[in-house]
């Protein structure tokens, strides 16, 4: 699936926390009730519940709801796109300070030949 600029502004703007980030560490270990999350946060519940939808709106959380207890998951697919990006970012990237060290040599070259004036 591909990812509008939109979407990549979303998922940036819910990693840019680190309580978000740290909320999607735990759960790459797997599915866990959201009390289990809000726990080592320190935060109320509320807060806890506020990142959560942040997660889930850039599509890097799903929740369940079973009974009483809320799980959530993540959804690695959207960090596939966010290394897709980050790939092509880094290819262009690249590309630009392989140009840039090419004509700096060839720079340093024209500099070192007797022959120009």
């Amino acid at each position: 699936m591909a990812y509008h600029a939109s979407d990549l502004t979303r998922i940036f703007h819910a990693l840019a926390d680190p309580t978000r980030r740290a909320i999607l560490a735990r759960l790459a270990d797997g599915p866990v009730p959201v009390s289990a999350l809000a726990e080592p946060t320190g935060l109320a519940l509320p807060t806890v519940l506020r990142h959560l939808a942040v997660l889930e709106e850039a599509a890097l959380i799903g929740s369940v709801k079973t009974g009483r207890v809320r799980l959530c998951h993540a959804r690695p697919d959207a960090l596939a796109q966010v290394e897709h990006w980050l790939a092509a970012q880094r290819r262009l990237w690249e590309g630009r300070t392989d140009r840039l060290e090419a004509l700096l040599l060839e720079l340093e070259d024209d500099d070192d030949d007797p022959a120009q004036p």
